[in-house]
């Protein structure tokens, strides 16, 4: 695992900010292609799943690009 781990790390430094906005519209059509087949009386628990999981991982995201962003504008001021 770690040796996966180590490649996707590789493939991210050799990728511009083009790359991974591919890899989220492939990973975004595959969630929806996924809803598309949730059974209608599990619809709610997996919209539930969703929300939370995006909350999750939005919050941290964001919380680091804005970090980067309040530290590149002090360095632009300095």
């Amino acid at each position: 695992m770690t040796r996966l781990f180590g490649i996707a790390d590789q493939y991210l430094q050799k990728s511009d900010w083009k790359d991974l906005v591919a890899i989220k519209l492939c990973l975004f059509s595959m969630g929806v292609l996924a809803g598309i087949a949730v059974a209608k009386p599990k619809k709610q628990e997996v919209r539930l799943a969703a929300v939370l999981l995006f909350t999750v991982t939005y919050i941290p995201l964001m919380v680091k690009f804005l970090s980067i962003l309040v530290r590149n504008k002090k360095t632009e001021e300095i």
